[in-house]
């Protein structure tokens, strides 16, 4: 059986995907996708560079606000969202073009996941880091939250089993307590099993299938330039009121900085400095020091994908070129 080409638009943070999005948009009846583990949440505009309701009314987007900030939306779920998605799309006669910079996210839906999966040294470096600024027994009190069977049996300091069971939870949004219990009994039944690089879902397992998921990456031949753009952004979104949305969220009493929402990069310098912790000055300094830190991560999961169309992002001709390469690879006529 045939697969269905499905052009996946990837790079990192302020490298044009979604100007290109748009561009390829205005040529063909599409439907966008997000690949983006922050557009998810509700209320969280400005620090996150949502389109705007102008690009949204413009162009159906799809999986862009529907959560709040105190929940979480884990990989699996992304993979069983988007491929539904897919089906529906195609079903009205469209195209879908998944677009985003959650690498993680892209993993999921063109790989699957496993029941326990192996080590993800992204996620792995993430939590390190979280580990170095808040310490170990934070990450614990975070794993209570999500998983409080596993995090009742470890130590506060426990640091590898701590890192180990968020990882798993990040990579499946199931607690490692849970997948654990049920490899020991058993499945239930077919539907609720996680077998075979795929997710909990039949359903899933069968539409994965019948895609063929091709990368298109815009990546900078001089990181630089993205080093600019960056800076430039986040001092755009900081004139168009990210502060003010920021104090907002945290004005709302019921998100701590310990969520997944708010470990946004953004949102977590600008808490820091709403809690007096920091200056504005400071905030702004590490707010890009973050984005870059971001940026960097992409790009390395991005460069350990051999079969990637790659774009220079840096290019005049950047936008033209990526609409090119999404047409070639679903053999659409120039």
């Amino acid at each position: 059986m045939s697969r269905t080409a499905i052009a996946c638009l990837l790079g990192p943070t302020a490298s044009g995907k979604t100007a290109a999005a748009l561009a390829f948009a205005a040529r063909h009846p599409v439907e966008i996708v997000s690949i983006d583990s922050a557009l998810v949440y509700r209320g969280m505009d400005i620090g996150t560079a949502k389109p705007t309701r102008e690009e949204r009314a413009a162009v159906p987007h799809h999986l862009i606000d529907i959560i709040e900030p105190t929940d979480s939306y884990s990989a699996a779920e992304f993979r069983t969202d988007a491929l539904r998605l897919a089906g529906e799309i195609l079903a009205r006669g469209r195209v879908p073009l998944f677009v985003g910079g959650t690498m993680l996210y892209y993993k999921a839906l063109s790989q699957g996941l496993d029941d326990l999966p192996s080590a993800d040294a992204t996620v792995r470096a993430e939590l390190e880091a979280d580990a170095a600024r808040e310490g170990w027994p934070a990450l614990h009190a975070r794993l209570a939250r999500v998983d409080p069977a596993t995090a009742a049996r470890l130590a506060p300091n426990d640091s590898q089993r701590i890192q180990r069971a968020l990882e798993i939870f990040a990579l499946t949004g199931r607690p490692m307590s849970n997948l654990l219990a049920e490899r020991r009994r058993g499945p239930v039944d077919d539907d609720e099993r996680i077998e075979g690089g795929n997710t909990a879902h039949g359903e899933a397992n069968d539409a994965g299938a019948r895609y063929r998921f091709v990368p298109i990456a815009l990546e900078p031949s001089d990181r630089a330039v993205l080093h600019v753009r960056i800076a430039e952004r986040f001092d755009a979104m900081l004139t168009a009121g990210f502060i003010d949305e920021a104090k907002r969220l945290r004005d709302r009493g019921d998100l701590d900085p310990g969520l997944p929402s708010m470990r946004c990069v953004g949102y977590r310098q600008a808490w820091e400095y709403l809690d007096d912790e920091i200056d504005y000055a400071t905030m702004r300094d590490k707010g890009i020091f973050a984005t870059r830190q971001l940026c960097k991560r992409q790009l390395t999961w991005l460069r350990s994908m051999p079969e990637r169309i790659v774009v220079d992002c840096c290019s005049q001709s950047a936008t033209f070129e990526a609409v090119r390469a999404i047409e070639d690879a679903l053999g659409f006529s120039a």
